[in-house]
């Protein structure tokens, strides 16, 4: 398997894994007739991108959605022409990870499908400003100046579980376009999907905006390592 392809296949896998863990949530809540609490159901997806992010941030950096893939190539640290590529195989393990969770379970919990419980704008506010600080802590723990090599994944999942706490009630703390399209591509149901893709889009280009005010321009050692991985790399200086 040549380098492009691996990858991809790791952000397939990487986005599978996570959309199996914050989607699985609610769909086996359903199944088990509530054994499943809030806190678990949002501890879960970060614990899990804690563990993609160390076991293969070093292949393809461990995106797994699609507006990190855009920050950091606003940052850049990730060159256009990868960027299609990145967000079909993101796109293609949400939706399979959903699909796995219909066969194995049943179309229950509405496949983990994430639905406000409030108006479509206030839910909108709340998913752009848990995206902004979710980027800029992908951002800022990638960066020359505090670059934190592994322990950026304590961060970043130290962080969903966080925002999940306090916001899944309201929004379902997505902020990934992935997460929320997996289930409403599998059901096929595409209500409120339209925040869900905004919204962090939206708070991605903020975050862009305030690392620069914060550090400069992107395109440092420690950027370009964390968004592209190590295998552009020499193997002596992996």
């Amino acid at each position: 398997m040549n380098v492009s392809a691996r990858r991809l296949f790791a952000e397939t896998l990487g986005t599978f894994l996570l959309v199996l863990a914050g989607a699985g949530a609610p769909v086996v809540n359903a199944v088990s007739g509530g054994s499943i609490s809030r806190g678990a159901a949002v501890a879960a997806p970060g614990l899990m991108v804690m563990a993609i992010i160390l076991f293969m941030g070093a292949v393809s950096g461990a995106h797994l959605n699609p507006v990190v893939t855009l920050a950091f190539t606003l940052r850049g640290d990730f060159p256009w022409r990868r960027v299609p590529g990145y967000v079909i195989a993101q796109l293609a393990g949400a939706v399979l990870a959903c699909l796995f969770l219909w066969a194995a379970l049943g179309k229950q919990g509405n496949l983990g499908a994430t639905v406000p419980s409030v108006a479509d704008w206030r839910a909108f506010l709340i998913e752009l400003v848990l995206t902004v600080g979710l980027v800029s802590t992908i951002l800022g723990t990638a960066s020359r100046a505090q670059n934190v090599g592994p322990l950026s994944a304590v961060g970043v999942g130290g962080y969903i579980i966080l925002a999940g706490l306090w916001s899944s009630p309201i929004s379902g703390a997505s902020m990934n376009p992935a997460r929320s399209l997996g289930p409403a591509i599998a059901i096929w149901n595409f209500s409120h999907v339209w925040l869900y893709i905004v919204a962090p889009l939206a708070g991605a280009i903020i975050a862009v905006g305030s690392a620069y005010a914060l550090r400069g321009p992107g395109g440092d050692p420690g950027g370009l390592a964390a968004a592209r991985g190590l295998l552009d790399r020499p193997p002596a200086d992996r």
